[in-house]
């Protein structure tokens, strides 16, 4: 017998915790029972200190090669088994396949969250589409070929937990960053070993180097790091607590990192974002976000002079903050309040299911701004 108000939510990665962290709330304030699952990955543990909701963390596995992956993904299965038959939740969401195989199998009802195209994560969609009740993502998302499981929406992950009605920005948080009320920027260097990052090139060591002495020229320059960082970048190391980031992004007056989420975070929240890997060109939510809104710019790893040269370009703009705000703005009347969006579904479960499959544009009454 499954409980008819316990909800999963599996989680991997920090902006999967911030993703559904404010629905979670909302959920308990109407007397559902919430369990969080996570895997852990950089930050994510450390965000989930004090967390208020019931918590099961699953331990990583040490490496990177194919057969350690595989075998910890295994693991993950057979302990997702037995977590889901003790909690017995009547519904599950999250941004893992194996949501999708556990739910198949135990009969409990999936939902995948995704923004990444099929084409980019190909294995990804490969071993979760086909057995997942649904896909939640953008509607600029492709999912390829599982069309009749996408619940698509006007909008990107990162408006669960950045949207006005959740997020304010607080320079108290960050006080420590702001120096004589001189300028700041925020870079991030991501890690590029999921199996999607096979191949795949972002910020090197070089190019690092450069960026540091253009950006050193007009204010202070902060790293935030996945991977471990070479000496000569410790003295930028950020020293916030993971909790306070999204406020160093909301005042810093650049970012420029190999991260496809900070990237967008940095977008939503109206900071002018600059994305230097390969991936650049191949996410449908960050091109819309760049060609529709004018809110970041993507460059591919041969395109480094022309990375440089829009830093210089927008180092030089007098009012870059306001105009990227007020670009900002337009963004937010055209899409939606997700975690609003997330609530009424999981709420009026299995008849919203109906609902979203008789009308492509349900999603319309969920943007509020």
């Amino acid at each position: 017998m499954y409980s008819k108000k316990k909800i999963l939510f599996y989680v991997g990665h920090p902006a999967h915790y911030h993703n559904i962290r404010n629905l979670a709330s909302r959920l308990e304030k109407k007397n559902y029972s919430v369990l969080i699952v996570a895997r852990e990955k950089d930050v994510l543990f450390r965000l989930l200190e004090n967390c208020p909701f019931e918590t099961v963390l699953i331990r990583g596995a040490t490496g990177h090669s194919k057969l350690r992956k595989a075998a910890h993904l295994f693991n993950r299965e057979l302990q997702m088994i037995g977590i889901v038959r003790k909690h017995k939740p009547m519904l599950m969401m999250g941004t893992d396949m194996i949501i999708a195989h556990v739910g198949k199998l135990l009969g409990i009802p999936s939902f995948i969250l995704n923004e990444d195209d099929a084409e980019a994560v190909p294995l990804f969609a490969k071993l979760a589409y086909p057995l997942a009740t649904g896909i939640f993502c953008p509607a600029c998302c492709s999912v390829g070929r599982y069309k009749d499981k996408k619940i698509g929406y006007a909008g990107y992950h990162e408006l669960a937990y950045l949207h006005p009605d959740y997020f304010t920005p607080d320079r108290s948080k960050i006080a420590s960053l702001v120096q004589d009320n001189k300028p700041y920027f925020l870079l991030r260097f991501v890690d590029l070993t999921a199996h999607h990052d096979v191949g795949k090139k972002g910020i090197g060591k070089e190019l690092a180097l450069k960026v540091i002495k253009l950006l050193s020229e007009k204010g202070s320059v902060y790293i935030s790091s996945e991977r471990k960082l070479e000496p000569e970048f410790e003295p930028y190391r950020i020293s916030i607590h993971p909790q306070d980031m999204h406020h160093a992004i909301y005042f810093a007056d650049l970012f420029l990192g190999d991260s496809q989420t900070m990237t967008a975070e940095a977008a939503v929240l109206g900071t002018a974002s600059l994305r230097f890997n390969d991936f650049v060109g191949k996410l449908a939510y960050l091109d819309e976000l760049e060609h529709t809104w004018q809110l970041t710019f993507g460059f591919t790893t041969n395109q480094e002079a022309l990375l440089l040269a829009k830093i210089s370009e927008l180092l030089s703009r007098p009012d870059l903050k306001a105009e990227w705000q007020s670009r900002r703005q337009e963004m937010l009347k055209e899409n939606v309040n997700l975690t609003a969006l997330w609530e009424w579904f999981i709420t009026g479960y299995p008849g919203s299911l109906e609902k979203v499959k008789g009308n492509p544009f349900y999603y319309r009454e969920f943007i509020t701004n």
